[in-house]
């Protein structure tokens, strides 16, 4: 499969020795990653294997200690400019919806860039009207999260995110908290986002997502980057023992 990433465009994010670490334990070594825009990532690998640590680092929802990142051209710090200045191209959605129960769909879509990027109302709620259009929600846009599937309140997620007009949009196990049967529905969601050519990284357990969607598939395990490689070598010759021991359990499943 091509690459989608435009291999002479600038690199989106770049990693380089990036170290984490809570207390004794080492989340995260030797961190050294680079990722194109327009390229598709997916991390895998075991629970506790740092995968979100590291997604969780790039928008500085988690301080790193040691090394660098850079999104975008800007070196992320701990400067509260700089981070905010990454927040505002970084799109995340996470395992829950974290939507705000009081409001509803179209409130906490527009809430975000009518404060942060200071857009007007009525812009912003046309933005959010196409991106709810465009996770096939449009319909739900009065209902408040309580009225809604997981699956549907997911998908609200992705186009809250969206709405920010990010570059980058990272995922974290996007679909382990959903019902088996809600997952199709983010999933495809995400396949579309990632056919509009998103810089995307994401963190799952959905090996089809990977083969279908991803330019590369990273393997991690305690806190490093085991291996890497395009799906179809991934998956069909793994390297290293760790990796292959990870695929048999998970497709065996």
């Amino acid at each position: 499969m091509e690459s989608h990433a435009d291999t002479a465009s600038q690199p989106m994010i770049v990693m380089e020795a990036v170290e984490k670490s809570y207390g004794a334990f080492k989340a995260l070594t030797n961190i050294n990653l680079t990722v194109r825009q327009g390229e598709r990532i997916v991390l895998c690998g075991p629970s506790g294997s740092g995968k979100s640590t590291l997604i969780r680092c790039i928008n500085h929802l988690e301080r790193y200690e040691s090394g660098k990142i850079i999104v975008d051209g800007i070196h992320l710090g701990d400067d509260m400019r700089t981070v905010d200045a990454v927040r505002r191209e970084v799109g995340m959605v996470f395992q829950s919806f974290n939507l705000f129960p009081h409001m509803t769909v179209l409130q906490n879509c527009i809430l975000a860039p009518m404060r942060v990027r200071g857009i007007v109302r009525a812009e912003a709620e046309g933005i959010a009207r196409a991106l709810l259009d465009r996770v096939k929600i449009l319909d739900q846009a009065d209902k408040y999260p309580a009225q809604l599937s997981g699956g549907q309140q997911q998908r609200v997620a992705i186009a809250r995110a969206l709405c920010m007009q990010p570059r980058v949009m990272l995922f974290d196990e996007p679909t382990s908290a959903l019902d088996p049967e809600m997952v199709k529905e983010v999933l495809d969601t995400m396949i579309g986002l990632a056919e509009d050519g998103m810089t995307m990284i994401c963190v799952t357990h959905e090996m089809g997502f990977a083969r279908q969607v991803a330019d590369r598939v990273i393997f991690m395990a305690r806190g490093e980057i085991v291996e890497q490689a395009p799906p179809e070598e991934f998956f069909r010759n793994p390297k290293n023992e760790r990796t292959r021991a990870f695929l048999g359990e998970i497709l065996h499943h």
